[in-house]
C-alpha cells in the first residue's frame, strides 16, 4: 500500500523490533528466510529498506540488529545496537561497529538504534564519518519518550544532519515518530496511531548548515574539529571518570532503594527518637519592621 500511494519513495525505514517484538526468544541466525522476504520487497519496489531490527543469534550471543538492504535486494550492512537498553534489555550483547553507507548520487547515511542516541558519542562519531542522515529506529513505550524527542532534536542540531526517528505503536512503542532537519526543526511529528510519513529530503541543507552554521550561527562540527582539548574522560586508565565507579551496579530500581550508591542503604534511614530539633519559637524569630503609612483624617463633611 505504501508504494502504491507514494511510488516516488526511494527509502523505507521501520521501527525497532517491529517484526517479532522485543522478546529475545525470537532471535535467529542470519541470513534467514525472514530477512530474505525483506530483500525481495526491496528488490520488487527498487527501494532502500531498513526493516527495523530483529534479534540476531550468534556464537557470541544475541544482538539487536538492523539490516540495511539496497534496491537490488542485497543486504549491504547489519547494524548491531551498541547500547542495549539496560537494565531492561537483558541478555543482549553490545555491538561495536558503526553502520555507515552511501546512497549513490544522494549522500551518506548512518544507522543508530534506539538507546544508542542517548549516548551522544555515537551520533557525533557518525557525523564525523560524514553521515548526513541518521536513521533511528526505536521502540519506546515509556514515559521518557518526551525526553527522547528532545534528544532527537538536539542530535540533529549539534551534528547538523537530518534525523529520521521512527517509533512503533502498541506493543512496539507509544508513537510520535519525528523527522528533524539539520537546524533542529521538526519537519513532521506523527501521532500515536499507525501512520506513514512520506517526506522528501534535500541533503544540500546539511551541506549548507555545515558550511555556514546552524541558521548562520553556531558551527558545532567545525568547533569540534578545531578543539584544543583532548577528552581524557574516554581514557579509562586516566582516572578522570572514577566518579562513575561510585554509582553502583546497572540494575533496575527497587522499592526503597537508595539509588544503588556505594555504601548506601537499601532502606530509608530511620531517625532515632528525640533527635529531631524542636521548632524555633516564633516570637524569637526576628522580623523586619513593617513600615507604617500615616493616614490623614477625613475632611469635614466627608460622608
Amino acid at each position: 500500500m505504501l508504494m502504491l500511494l507514494y511510488p516516488w519513495v526511494q527509502m523505507v525505514v521501520v521501527s525497532e523490533l517491529a517484526t517479532f517484538g522485543g522478546w529475545t526468544g525470537n532471535s535467529m541466525a542470519f541470513p534467514n528466510d525472514v530477512e530474505q522476504r525483506y530483500c525481495n520487497l526491496a528488490a520488487k519496489h527498487k527501494i532502500w529498506l531498513v526493516p527495523g531490527s530483529l534479534y540476531e543469534s550468534t556464537e557470541q550471543g544475541i544482538f539487536n540488529m538492523a539490516p540495511v538492504i539496497d534496491p537490488n535486494g542485497v543486504v549491504i550492512a547489519r547494524c548491531r545496537k551498541m547500547f542495549p537498553f539496560m537494565p531492561y534489555e537483558t541478555g543482549v550483547e553490545s555491538g561495536t561497529e558503526f553502520c555507515v553507507f552511501d546512497v549513490p548520487d544522494v549522500g551518506r547515511f548512518g544507522v543508530s538504534i534506539c538507546y544508542d542516541m542517548w549516548l551522544p558519542e555515537t551520533s557525533r562519531t557518525l557525523a564525523a564519518m560524514g553521515v548526513e542522515v541518521i536513521l533511528h529506529p526505536t521502540l519506546t513505550p515509556s514515559i521518557d519518550r518526551e525526553v527522547e524527542l528532545c534528544i532527537v532534536r538536539a542530535t540533529a542540531a549539534t551534528n547538523q544532519c537530518f534525523v529520521i526517528d521512527i517509533n512503533g505503536i502498541g506493543d512496539g512503542g507509544n508513537g510520535r515518530s519525528t523527522l528533524v532537519s539539520p537546524t533542529g526543526d521538526v519537519l513532521y511529528q506523527a501521532g500515536t496511531n499507525e501512520e506513514s510519513m512520506p517526506i522528501e529530503l534535500d541533503l544540500d541543507r546539511v551541506r549548507r548548515s555545515r558550511e555556514v552554521g546552524l541558521k548562520g550561527l553556531g558551527q558545532p562540527l567545525k568547533s569540534f574539529r578545531d578543539r584544543a582539548v583532548d577528552f581524557t574522560v574516554y581514557d579509562r586508565a586516566s582516572g578522570v571518570a572514577s566518579y562513575l565507579d561510585t554509582l553502583g551496579p546497572l540494575e533496575k530500581m527497587a522499592r526503597g532503594s537508595n539509588a544503588g550508591l556505594v555504601g548506601g542503604s537499601s532502606t530509608p534511614p530511620i531517625v532515632p527518637p528525640n533527635t529531631v530539633p524542636p521548632l524555633a519559637d516564633p516570637a524569637a524569630i526576628p522580623h523586619a519592621p513593617v513600615p507604617q503609612t500615616p493616614v490623614a483624617p477625613p475632611a469635614a463633611g466627608t460622608p
